[in-house]
């Protein structure tokens, strides 16, 4: 769990001290996803690390209120009004106060305890890397509304690895099957091999980890040129359907 953790605490903090540096009325930018200011997205991460936290300390009251609501879409909208009436400055500090709860409770859990989530139960190393591909994609909205130039890290493994982990439940949100495994085989920054799946098989997606990573957050423009190829018609559906959130 020591280097998920690390690594989900640097993330937050590139994105907490990115927003440092911009001035109060950017946080009413208008980001990329419909309806969502930047000042809404981080009252979303903030709202989210509290659904984790109490994840984590197995309240069953959760699946509840999030099927009261009308479903995942219809909470998440409604976690976000509590950040409107916010100054900037309180917003981020309910991020961080939150954030801050959630790593706390999981340095101390060991990574293959079982954590019920939105989608079901997964492993807390899993459930931790939730988390840091939550603060990245979310961060990529931020930085085309502010807007920011952020280099890609080495942080991206770990999104990479979560896409191509949660192949199985995107196939089926996407009514698919999922006949065979896929393997995917990436260039990370610094020209870095990442390679997910059983060797040998024929299914499989090759290109930038960078391009991988957006495609399974929905971030990658249809219309922007990008390096992913499929090889197979399992691995061809893969890049139409991923999605490594619920």
């Amino acid at each position: 769990m020591r280097e998920i953790l690390a690594d989900l605490v640097a993330e937050q903090q590139a994105l907490d001290q990115m927003l440092q540096r911009a001035p109060e009325r950017d946080w009413k930018r208008p980001t990329p996803a419909a309806g969502w200011s930047v000042q809404d997205t981080i009252s979303h991460l903030a709202a989210t690390e509290e659904s984790a936290r109490r994840a984590l300390s197995g309240d069953p009251g959760l699946r509840a209120e999030v099927e009261a609501a009308g479903g995942i879409d219809a909470y998440n909208r409604a976690g976000i009004e509590p950040g409107r009436s916010k100054r900037p400055q309180e917003v981020i500090e309910w991020w961080r106060h939150s954030r801050a709860a959630v790593v706390e409770i999981l340095s101390r859990t060991s990574r293959q305890t079982r954590v019920a989530w939105y989608a079901g139960p997964m492993s807390a190393r899993t459930f931790a890397t939730t988390r840091l591909m939550e603060t990245w994609a979310h961060g990529l909205d931020i930085v085309a509304a502010l807007p920011r130039e952020v280099a890609d890290t080495a942080r991206l493994r770990h999104i990479a690895w979560l896409g191509w982990k949660t192949l199985p439940y995107a196939f089926d949100r996407a009514g698919e099957a999922y006949p065979a495994p896929i393997r995917v085989e990436l260039v990370g920054p610094g020209y870095a091999r990442w390679v997910f799946g059983p060797e040998g098989s024929d299914q499989v997606v090759r290109g930038q980890a960078a391009d991988w990573c957006r495609l399974v957050v929905r971030r990658l423009p249809a219309a922007r040129p990008h390096s992913l190829t499929a090889a197979g018609e399992v691995a061809a559906t893969a890049l139409r359907v991923a999605r490594a959130y619920v």
